[in-house]
């Protein structure tokens, strides 16, 4: 019997490859047999990840920026001359800014306008551009598959975080409209994260002596698993829906947040 989640020799594009996430789940996917090519504006830290993943597969880093079309075609054509294809785009760039966080003695209306600004650009067009970039290879293959990256806070207004919130929901309603310009040939879906400490939000979550702080302590009385989640507990989830399994889905949005949302009082 065909094994569904079989992703041996797929050709995985991961956009902000070199972040925790981005990271972490680069080398799972590459210990699968998948072929990655990690697309970041860090050069040091792309080619470091590039040499690691060498070791379990075979890997390509290119520096990008996922906010110029121009640079982003430039990566298409290595991408294409290394490997000959694209199977796979997880769009995982993005990103929040303090400006465009209501800080605790602040309200709405101190809202720094130009930094929400760069935080949707980073996060909504950071993804609709590398979209539209690569997603005609897998149009013209007749088969694909892009896994979007929303958040919490776009299925649930969290404080503070109005900017990044707001950029993350319209990426839910991106990954949905795109699933209905594709199909069936190309899925599109989206994974929803719970909460997870990682560079953009350790601030808010923890103390300078790494005790929680009152916001972090909130979130796992709200989260039936009683815990933040680790970034291997996305694996399954992003394997799923670049496998074979999940061939009838699409337009979804993926939530792995250890009960979060579901959570009520």
């Amino acid at each position: 019997m065909k094994n569904l989640f079989d992703i041996k020799n797929k050709v995985i594009v991961i956009t902000g490859g070199c972040g925790i996430l981005g990271k972490n789940i680069a080398n799972y996917l590459a210990e699968q047999g998948a072929k990655i090519v990690i697309l970041d504006r860090v050069e040091e830290a792309g080619r470091e990840l590039e040499a690691e993943l060498n070791r379990k597969s075979e890997a390509l880093f290119l520096v990008t920026d996922v906010l110029n079309k121009e640079v982003l075609e430039e990566n298409k054509k290595a991408i294409l001359e290394r490997f000959g294809t694209i199977d796979v785009l997880l769009n995982a760039a993005g990103g929040n800014m303090p400006g465009a966080t209501i800080a605790p003695d602040k309200t709405v209306l101190d809202l720094d306008v130009d930094a929400f600004r760069k935080v949707v650009d980073l996060n909504l067009f950071g993804t609709v551009l590398p979209t539209m970039v690569f997603v005609d290879v897998m149009a013209k293959n007749k088969k694909g598959a892009i896994v979007n990256f929303c958040s919490e806070s776009a299925l649930r207004p969290l404080t503070r975080v109005v900017g990044y919130g707001s950029a993350k929901a319209a990426i839910g309603n991106y990954t949905r409209y795109m699933a209905t310009k594709f199909s069936p040939e190309l899925r599109v879906n989206a994974i929803v994260p719970g909460f997870l400490l990682t560079n953009q939000n350790r601030a808010l979550l923890t103390n300078p002596d790494g005790s929680y702080t009152d916001r972090a302590k909130t979130i796992i009385a709200h989260t039936p698993c009683g815990r933040f989640a680790e970034p291997e507990e996305l694996f399954g989830t992003i394997h799923y829906l670049i496998s074979d399994a999940s061939s009838f889905v699409t337009g979804a949005l993926s939530v792995v947040d250890g009960g979060f949302d579901a959570f009520s009082i």
